[in-house]
Parts: structure tokens; sequence; C-alpha cells
């Protein structure tokens, strides 16, 4: 099978597989979407057998999930997606109607992650094009990336909205009503992929080819084009995933600004069991992913040209910088203001409520203010740092191993991982959540369910160069065993820098795992967990914002923490084995 029939391959199964699960969620829920309908039917009628029998004979659903299913996929040839079971409209006209929403906040998304990147990359470009080619500990990259797309929300529309009256707060009627969502959606994502690329550049700057275009006299405009050309093509997986983030992933961001987008179409048709609904949702961000995937493929080896054909690709080498007292005093700078909350939180009660001190300012008694209830936002957030860290790391591990083994079979996981990336955690929580219940287990494997792909992507486009390189080339000539040539030469090329883009997401993992929670397909509340703390303080950001920042703040400081510690221990390994090396 050639590799555009496997890569077809896999993305037909995939999108296969996702369609049959959201048809199959009413028997694979146990519940009966026949009470679901009859509630948002008609509230007052009681829920009598015949009532219910009624119901299922109207949707069909006394014919088993085989015929339902394939009812469904011969409509889908003739271009019906069928009609609500809620409100009865037909579900396509729906469907282009929120997904035409969502494209228009995902473009003006776009342009925000252009800038943010851009803004990130561009320090480290003007320092290469001058022949300092210096890497540099990501820091903050890492903490725009992990803000929660919720909390800037919801922090912008209190600010620019509410206290500056600029833009307005709600609804869909007009390019200012643009301007908010796409900055809570655009500044992680942009935050993300300048990270990455920010990471990639110092190396493509120090290959040979540079220094002979220095040597031609190539002026820094041509010589920036170039850089940024050769490092691109390994992160345009990640681009792409990322487009199909902005549209299925806006399902907070959505809520929050009540934009009629298609993610929050597809969270309200799962919460009532609208299966058609949601069917027709996840089908059209499934579409959506593919699309992006095979653009995103088709340009990137357009960019890398025949030598990916030919083998004849370049591996840049490693970063040569040693670190500095700065790069050291970030990660221990961070680390002991963490000790220092969670040490002095644990010694208090995360669940004792002062009704007395709802909503209190901060005082020596609390000194990081009281939440809604009248609970220590101090002993919270204390209290919450090992099960929120201990999960997300747990996640986060497991998504970078699955990421690395499927990424070595690279036309596979493409169509793999663009498919289930355009699944919106927050839907693969619900259909978790309708096999194994709600609870912190069901929201864990529905989160790496929908967190491997950007690592995989990652992986599979680095297995694919490295493969390509000349230097493997030739070792594959002189009669090296292909395990030999995947383990001492692909595998160790590609696990670090995929293992610091597993990082990175690890804070979004935690927010992830926090908007499940709040679902109500998680951590259960009075449970003291960072993202729940961050959804349950929302209302009364205005009035006690130290009770939604808090928990803020301490993602912040794990991403820098965890990104300046990689880098410096990237750099402290590379600088030992090059000062072992004989002159």
């Amino acid at each position: 099978m050639s590799e555009s029939l496997r890569v077809l391959a896999s993305r037909c199964g995939a999108l296969a597989l996702i369609t049959a699960v959201v048809g199959l969620l009413p028997w694979l829920s146990g519940r009966d979407p026949a009470l679901s309908v009859l509630r948002a039917l008609s509230a007052e009628q009681e829920p009598t057998r015949e009532a219910l029998d009624a119901v299922r004979g109207q949707l069909g659903l006394d014919a088993g999930p085989v015929a339902m299913l394939t009812r469904w996929v011969l409509g889908l040839l003739r271009g019906d997606l069928g009609r609500s079971w809620i409100n009865g409209a037909e579900v396509l006209p729906s469907v282009l109607s929120g997904l035409g929403v969502s494209l228009t906040l995902m473009s003006a998304a776009l342009v925000v992650v252009l800038v943010v990147s851009s803004a990130l990359c561009l320090p480290t470009l003007l320092r290469g094009a001058r022949g300092d080619a210096g890497a540099t500990t990501g820091g903050a990259g890492a903490a725009l990336a992990a803000l929660p797309e919720f909390l800037l929300a919801a922090v912008l529309l209190v600010s620019l909205s509410v206290w500056l009256g600029w833009f307005p707060p709600y609804g869909w009627d007009g390019p200012l009503h643009l301007v908010l969502p796409a900055l809570a959606l655009g500044i992680p994502g942009g935050a993300v992929l300048g990270t990455l690329l920010n990471d990639a550049l110092p190396a493509v700057f120090r290959e040979p080819w540079v220094a002979v275009w220095r040597s031609w006299g190539c002026n820094r405009s041509v010589l920036v084009r170039g850089v940024l050309r050769r490092a691109l093509p390994p992160l345009l997986p990640q681009a792409g995933l990322a487009v199909v983030g902005l549209t299925g992933g806006a399902v907070a961001v959505e809520a929050v600004f009540a934009v009629p987008g298609i993610g929050r179409a597809a969270l309200g048709a799962a919460r009532a069991q609208d299966v058609p609904m949601l069917q027709g949702c996840v089908l059209a961000l499934l579409l959506l992913g593919l699309l992006a995937g095979a653009v995103v493929g088709v340009i990137r080896r357009r960019m890398l040209g025949p030598a990916l054909r030919d083998a004849a690709l370049s591996l840049p080498p490693h970063s040569r910088r040693v670190p500095n007292r700065l790069h050291a005093a970030i990660p221990l700078g961070a680390a002991a203001l963490m000790a220092v909350v969670i040490g002095w939180g644990l010694l208090r009660d995360p669940l004792r409520i002062d009704a007395a001190a709802r909503l209190a300012s901060p005082t020596w008694a609390h000194p990081l203010g009281t939440d809604g209830l009248g609970r220590d936002v101090l002993a919270r957030v204390a209290h919450g740092a090992p099960a929120t860290i201990g999960v997300a790391a747990a996640v986060c591990a497991s998504s970078y191993l699955v990421a690395l083994a499927i990424g070595f079979l690279p036309d596979i996981a493409r169509g793999m991982a663009e498919a289930a990336n355009a699944v919106p955690p927050v839907i693969a929580g619900i259909l978790v959540a309708a096999v194994l219940g709600p609870g912190t287990f069901g929201a864990s494997l529905a989160v790496a369910l929908v967190s491997w792909p950007a690592l995989a992507a990652h992986a599979a486009a680095l297995v694919e160069q490295t493969r390509a390189a000349t230097y493997v080339n030739a070792h594959r000539a002189l009669g090296a065993s292909p395990s030999r040539i995947e383990l001492r030469h692909v595998l160790p090329a590609v696990a670090g820098p995929v293992a610091r883009n597993a990082v990175l997401r690890l804070p979004g993992i935690a927010l992830a795992l926090a908007s499940l929670g709040f679902l109500g397909l998680g951590a259960q509340p009075p449970a003291p967990e960072w993202g729940l703390m961050l959804a349950e303080s929302l209302p009364y950001i205005e009035r006690a914002p130290l009770a939604a920042l808090s928990p803020a703040v301490m993602l912040l400081l794990v991403a820098v923490l965890a990104m300046s510690l990689s880098a410096l221990a990237s750099w402290t390994v590379v600088f030992r084995s090059q000062r072992r090396q004989p002159v």
C-alpha cells in the first residue's frame, strides 16, 4: 500500500470510528434518551411508559443501534443529516450556520496567533540574523500558553467590556464582537506555536548552510526567510491541529461570550442527548480537521522539496549555549514561590466555610482572601496542587508515550491525529462519561484521548525528516540494521523536541481536566482542584479577583518551571557532552 493510501485509510478509519461512537451514544450511556427528549419537549409531562414508548417510536430507537446508524449513513450519502430530536429542525442548516460562525471566529483568532507567535520569535530571529544563535528559556511563551482560555475570556470581558466599554460583552452582531473571543483563543494558541518555533530557530541558525549564505553576502531578510522555511516544516502539523483546535475547542470561550458557534452547539446537543445534532457537529469538526491536515501536508512537502523524497535532508545541531545564572534563577524562583504557597496553605483547612468572610479581601487570617462560600483560597490552592499537577502529569506522560509509539508510523499517525484532534475535550469527556460515568479517571481518559494528537503529529513529522537525513541514509547504505537506526539515531532526535512540546501542553491538560470537572464529568465539588476553583470563581472575578487569579498564577508557575527546567537540563547535558569530546 502506497503512502498516500495509508494516510487516506487512517483518516477514513478514524472518521468512521468516532462517528460510530457518537451514533451509538444512547446505547453506550445506559441512559434512556427518550427521557431526555421528553423532558426537553415538555418538562411538565409525566414520564410514563406510554409516553416514553411514543418518543422511542417517533425517534426510531426501537429499531436498534445498527439500524439507526445504517439509516443515518444512507441519509448522509444523500446530503441529509436528519432532524433534531429536540426541536425537529433539520440538522444540516444548523450545522452549517454554527460552522460559519466558528470559521469566522477562527480566522480572527488566527490573526492573533500570527501576531503573538511572531512577537515571541522576533528577538531570536534578530539575534540569529546578527550571528548570535543562542537559545532562550521560553518562559514568556510558556506563561502565555498556560493562560486558561475561559479565565482570559472572563478577564477581557470584565476589563475591556464592562469597565472600559470598548467592546460589546455578548452576542454575535458585527466585527466588534469578534475581538474579545479572538484574543481569548489566539493568545494561548499563538504562545504554543511561537514557543515551539522559537525553540527550533537557534539550531537552524547554526546549520552550515547559514554560514555559507552569510559568506555569500546574503542580506538579513533573505537569511531569515531561509531559516523560517527550514524551521517551519516540522511545526506545520502543529499549526494545522491548532487551526482545528481554534474551531472545535472554543466551547468555553463561545459559552462566555454567547457565540453561536459549532462547539457550543455540539456541547448543547451532547448534554441533551440530541444524537442527530451531535453527529452533524462532530462530523463537521472531523471533516475540517482532515481538510486542514491534508492542506498542511501539501504545504509541508512543497517546503521541504525533493530533499525529503531523496533522503538528502540535514538535521540541525544541538544547542550549545551554556546556561547562566539567570537561566538557573528562573526555575529556582518559581519552585521557591510554589513551595512557600503550598507549604503555607497545607497547614490550613480547605473545606472550612466561614460565611461571615464570604468573598473577603486578603487578610492575615486569609492571605489570599476567600471564595464565594467563604473558604480559604490559600488552603484550597495548596491542597489542590497534588491532585491537579499529579493527574495532569500522568496524562501528559501517557500522551507522550503514545505519541512516540504512533509517531514511528507517520502515515497512520497523521490521519488518526487529525481526526482525534477535531473532537473537543468537552465532547470527548461526555462520551467517556457516558460509558464509565463521571469521575477523575473518566475525565483523565477523555483528556488523554485528545491530548496525544498534537504530540503524535510533531513526532511523525520529526521521524519522517530524520529518516530522510543524509547521515541516516549513509548508515543505511553501510548496512546498519533498521532497528539500530531507529533506536540510535531516529529516537534521540525525536524524543527531546516532543518532550518539550508535551511539557508546554501540561497546563492546558490541567485546564482541560478542570473544565470537565466543572461540567460534572471529572473532579466533583468540594474538591480543591485548581481548574474547578477557576470555574467556581468566575462569577465573582470582579469582587474577589484573587480567588480566580491564584490558581491561574500557580498554573503559570508550573508552566514556567517546567519549560525552564527542560531548557536548562538540555543545555547542561549538551555542554557536558561537548566538554568530554577531544579537541
